[in-house]
C-alpha cells in the first residue's frame, strides 16, 4: 500500500492542502515554506498509531496545538490531517481527524472517521463519547481494543519512516543511549548490528559497492562491538600499508555517514520513507543519480518515497514527472501547495527539454535574494 492523498487544514504552515501523492514523492520550496512541516503531518499519524503514542503524546511532541496550528487560521479552527491510502484502481482506506483543544489546551477530537472504499467504519463522536467526553482524548487509532475493523491502517501508519542524518550523533559514543528508531540517526549502528547476519552481510555488501561511487578508495565495511558492547562501523580504505587503511565511524565524512545512511534506510523496512534534503555534503556528481535509485527502489519493492530538497542536480534528473514534484509557494494566507503539473508553463517547459529544476525554481525561489550580496555594504 502507499499514501494516495493528503488533505490538510490549518496544519503549520498550511491553511488548507489536498493534494494527490506518487509513488515518488519530491517537494521543493525557499526556506521557511513548510517542506519540513508537509513530512511531519504523515509523521504525526504514524506517532499516533505507534505502540506508546497516540493523540496527546503526538501534540505534545509539537509543543501543543497552538504550535501545530497554522499562523494564518482564523480563531480557534480544527486542524485536520486526512489521507487516502491503498493502491490505484484497488480498495482505498480513508481516515482522518479533526483536533482542537479544550480550556486547559488539552487537545480532543473533533472527528474521528475511517472508511473502506465507500463504506463507513467509523464516525466519532458517537453514542459513547457523547456520554464520556473524555474518550475524545483519544483516537481509535491508537486503541487495541478498538481499531480491530481497520488494523490495517494502524500498521501500514506504524511503518512510516522518517530519517534525517545527523553525522556527528552517529559519531558520538553515547549516541544510542535512550534512543530507539532516532530520526536523525542517533542509533543507526545499533539497527544495523541488531540485523540478522544473512541479511546484514548481503546489505553490507550492496552498501559497499554504493558507496564506492562516492568514495572510490572505500573497499569493505564490517560492523563490530567495542568491549562495552558499543556497536562500530568501520571501513578498509586504499592504503600503501596492507590492512592499514580501517578507519572507524568516528573518522568518515559527514558525507560518507549521511549516504550510509540513506543507503541503509533504502534497504530496511517496506513503509513510506521520509527523507530531508539527501543531498547534504554529497558530490553533486553524486546527487543527480539518487532519483534513478529511489526509481528503483520504488519499481522493486513498491515503497514510497518522500524527499524534500533544495537541490539543482537532484530536480534535474529528467526521469521526474510533473506529477511526481510538489511545489511550495509561501503566501500571507498560508504556504500554497501544488503539483508541477498543475502549471501549464512548467509542463510545456518540461516538453520542450527543459529539466525540472530550471523549470520549477523561479516557482519556488526567494524574492529578491540577489539582495544577499549586498550584505554588509552598510
Amino acid at each position: 500500500m502507499r499514501i494516495l492523498n493528503l488533505h490538510l487544514e490549518n496544519w503549520r504552515n498550511f491553511t488548507s492542502v489536498d493534494i494527490p501523492l506518487q509513488r515518488r514523492v519530491f517537494i521543493t520550496g525557499p526556506n521557511a515554506s513548510g517542506k519540513s512541516n508537509f513530512l511531519d503531518a504523515l509523521r504525526f499519524l504514524q506517532d499516533i498509531a505507534s505502540s506508546g503514542g497516540g493523540l496527546q503524546s503526538a501534540v505534545s511532541r509539537r509543543h501543543g496545538l497552538s504550535s501545530i496550528r497554522c499562523l494564518a487560521a482564523r480563531r480557534y479552527p480544527n486542524v485536520v490531517v486526512q489521507i487516502e491510502i491503498g493502491e490505484s484502481n484497488e480498495s482505498t482506506w480513508n481516515y482522518g481527524i479533526d483536533i482542537n483543544q479544550d480550556n486547559q489546551r488539552r487537545p480532543y477530537l473533533k472527528k474521528e472517521l475511517v472508511t473502506h472504499n465507500d463504506d463507513v467504519i467509523l464516525d466519532r463522536p458517537d453514542h459513547e463519547d457523547e456520554d464520556d467526553a473524555e474518550r475524545l482524548s483519544q483516537t481509535h487509532l491508537e486503541q487495541v481494543n478498538a481499531n480491530k475493523s481497520f488494523r490495517e491502517i494502524v500498521e501500514f501508519l506504524s511503518t512510516i519512516k522518517y530519517l534525517h542524518v545527523v553525522p556527528q550523533l552517529i559519531r558520538d559514543p553515547d549516541r544510542s543511549v535512550g534512543k530507539l528508531g532516532d530520526p536523525f540517526g542517533g542509533d543507526l549502528l545499533e539497527q544495523i548490528a541488531r540485523t540478522p547476519k544473512k541479511t546484514l552481510d548481503s546489505r553490507l555488501a550492496r552498501i559497499t559497492q554504493a558507496l564506492q561511487v562516492a568514495v572510490p578508495q572505500l573497499q569493505e565495511l564490517r560492523l563490530e562491538r567495542d568491549v562495552k558492547g558499543t556497536p562500530h562501523l568501520s571501513g578498509l580504505y586504499k592504503h600503501w600499508r596492507p590492512r592499514a587503511g580501517w578507519q572507524s565511524e568516528g573518522e568518515f565524512s559527514d558525507g560518507t555517514l549521511r549516504l550510509l545512511g540513506l543507503l541503509w534506510a533504502v534497504l530496511s523496512g517496506g513503509g513510506p520513507l521520509l527523507l530531508e534534503e539527501p543531498e547534504l555534503s554529497l558530490n553533486p556528481a553524486v546527487v543527480r543519480h539518487i532519483p534513478q535509485m529511489f526509481a528503483r527502489v520504488a519499481r522493486r519493492s513498491g515503497r514510497q518515497i518522500f524527499v524534500s530538497t533544495h537541490s539543482t542536480e537532484l530536480l534535474s534528473d529528467p526521469g521526474i514527472e510533473p506529477e511526481e514534484t510538489i511545489l511550495l509557494q509561501p503566501s500571507p494566507e498560508g504556504t500554497v501547495v501544488s503539483l508541477a503539473a498543475s502549471h501549464d508553463d512548467i509542463v510545456a517547459l518540461l516538453q520542450g527539454g527543459v529539466p525540472m529544476a530550471e523549470a520549477v525554481f523561479p516557482y519556488v525561489s526567494p524574492e529578491n535574494a540577489e539582495e544577499l550580496a549586498a550584505f554588509g555594504e552598510r
